[in-house]
């Protein structure tokens, strides 16, 4: 079994004090990252995802519902949408940017971009069409197995392992390695992964 582990949206815009924060976020930031580096040499393959939003239109609104509108948050180019520092420090050379210019909540909506430069809708989406995406990416390393830690379990999390599940990837959550935005969320989520056939489980 060749595996992968993505990590997503690990970013202090979803953590205490960023505008999206969800309670718990460093603490697992923290996790994430030595579990990482206990277990880095069993991966043939390891990237983050980070909301980068440009222009995402609707999706940011100064009267949000929280269901598909939200306050401003991981804005491109600004201290809270980079990786969390625990995150940075662990030297990962993946890193799929979503959202730039639409909501995205899955990382395979993302492309690869190693970068911190502000793309043009135009840029972004010549990476697509040119097949910059986290599925490319895990079917040339040869993966089968995604595993998907970060935040928020709820959402973005959900919405990455049901995507790899889609792209036929057998698939874990390790949930001491997420944290949802409010248990009713979390327990809604956890239901429709294991629905999906994605496995949840702690990390060892």
């Amino acid at each position: 079994m060749t595996k992968a582990l993505i990590v997503v949206d690990m970013q202090p815009t979803f953590c205490e004090g960023g505008e999206l924060g969800v309670e718990g976020g460093n603490a697992v930031a923290e996790r994430i990252a030595d579990y990482v580096n206990a277990h880095r040499s069993e991966y043939a393959y390891i990237a983050t995802t980070q909301d980068w939003h440009i222009e995402p239109g609707a999706h940011w609104s100064a009267e949000p519902d929280f269901v598909d509108t939200w306050p401003k948050h991981g804005a491109a180019g600004t201290p809270n949408a980079e990786l969390h520092p625990a995150i940075k420090a662990l030297i990962i050379h993946h890193h799929f940017k979503k959202g730039q210019y639409s909501a995205a909540y899955s990382g395979f909506e993302g492309i690869e971009d190693n970068t911190d430069r502000i793309q043009t809708r135009e840029e972004v989406a010549a990476e697509q069409s040119a097949g910059k995406t986290l599925a490319n990416a895990l079917k040339a390393a040869g993966v089968s197995h995604v595993d998907v830690v970060g935040i928020a379990e709820s959402h973005c999390v959900k919405d990455t392992a049901l995507d790899a599940r889609k792209f036929g990837f057998e698939v874990t959550v390790f949930e001491d390695l997420t944290v949802s935005v409010s248990e009713e969320l979390g327990v809604a989520a956890r239901k429709q992964m294991t629905a999906a056939g994605i496995t949840l489980a702690e990390s060892r």
